[in-house]
């Protein structure tokens, strides 16, 4: 019922119930054990438990890329800007790394590179398989949701990954014209992957790029308009051609970019709480998929607060049928076993439209 349930949001069709996702909790050991009663210290039943509880919550949908920076790290230098505390992964392991390089420090000497020539190129079935495995393990591990697979490197995320904030922000300050080249041959280098999910069997492709800051964009709009967006609509008339579906995703605030990602091609839109859910919907409730909802730092709340969450995403999005219920973004370790519980209680008894 939950695959049905993801399938026709993105087809657009109403449903009796609101289908819904979520990220990261999954990997909330604590609220794992308590909502399927798997011990997960016992590491070995981690995967199981993992499985049990997306089951249990009903995951509709299951977001998921493949193309990631170790793509980009395989071939040549990047950046590494550390990584803060944010989860234990199912070995055990914590993600907490304190290690900082910067591949090009002079962004002078950056602004001189050509992407594809340093990096290289992949193997057309070596794509192929990336994808094909990556989905395979997907519809494996959560078989009731609508899997897909994608790419994460997308020309923002994927030049933030070669050359970080600092070097990325400089070159754009120093020479735009020559910045803009250095974007489109990694645009031409990152091709490859679009070519390869083409012949994948792969039915839906997630279009990931943080192209805003919580604040907005981090560049004039009419920059996005026309180094950024052209590659997008390429890519995804390409993706459409061979019959496949498109959903984006961003981090930050782009509702300014509403219509600009509908015009691409996007199927779906995935936001974060920072986004302007409502006027999505009043815009393109009819036309266009959204996945979004509920301010993770709500479930750090009391009850009434956690419910009220709800109620405002549930007023927003029942009435359109492509919506799908998450917390955005993300439900770490830190967030209360009781708050979630008590949330998606709160899913549960709002559900029926």
């Amino acid at each position: 019922m939950s695959y049905k349930l993801g399938l026709a949001a993105l087809n657009m069709e109403m449903t009796d119930t609101v289908p819904r996702t979520e990220y990261s909790a999954e990997s909330h050991w604590e609220l794992i054990k308590k909502v399927t009663g798997i011990d997960t210290a016992i590491k070995d039943s981690r995967q199981e438990a993992s499985e049990s509880f997306c089951k249990a919550w009903e995951y509709s949908f299951n977001w998921c890329t493949c193309i990631h920076g170790a793509q980009i790290s395989a071939k040549g230098p990047t950046t590494d800007l550390g990584h803060a505390i944010y989860m234990e992964n199912k070995e055990g392991q914590s993600d907490y790394s304190d290690h900082t390089s910067v591949a090009y420090p002079d962004p002078m000497e950056a602004l001189e590179l050509d992407i594809p020539t340093v990096y290289g190129e992949y193997g057309k079935d070596e794509i192929i398989s990336m994808f094909d495995e990556k989905f395979r393990l997907k519809c494996k591990n959560v078989p009731d949701a609508l899997n897909m697979a994608g790419i994460y490197i997308n020309p923002v995320s994927g030049m933030l990954k070669i050359f970080g904030w600092d070097t990325l922000l400089m070159m754009m300050g120093l020479d735009l014209n020559k910045f803009n080249k250095v974007l489109e041959s990694y645009c031409i280098w990152l091709e490859q992957f679009y070519r390869g999910f083409c012949e994948s069997n792969v039915p839906v492709f997630m279009m990931h790029d943080d192209i805003c800051w919580t604040s907005g964009p981090f560049a004039p709009p009419e920059w996005y308009r026309t180094q950024i967006f052209p590659w997008y609509t390429k890519w995804i008339n390409m993706l459409k051609a061979s019959g496949k579906r498109v959903i984006f995703t961003s981090d930050g605030d782009y509702s300014c970019f509403f219509d600009d990602i509908v015009k691409c091609g996007a199927e779906m839109l995935v936001m974060e709480p920072c986004c302007d859910m409502a006027i999505f919907a009043e815009k393109y409730g009819e036309t266009h998929g959204f996945v979004g909802g509920v301010d993770v730092r709500i479930l750090q709340g009391s009850k009434e607060e956690i419910r009220k969450a709800v109620q405002t995403a549930m007023d927003i999005g029942k009435k359109c049928p492509g919506y799908i219920f998450c917390t955005g973004n993300h439900i770490p370790p830190n967030v209360p076993v009781n708050n979630a519980i008590y949330y998606n209680d709160c899913y549960l008894k709002m559900r029926k439209r």
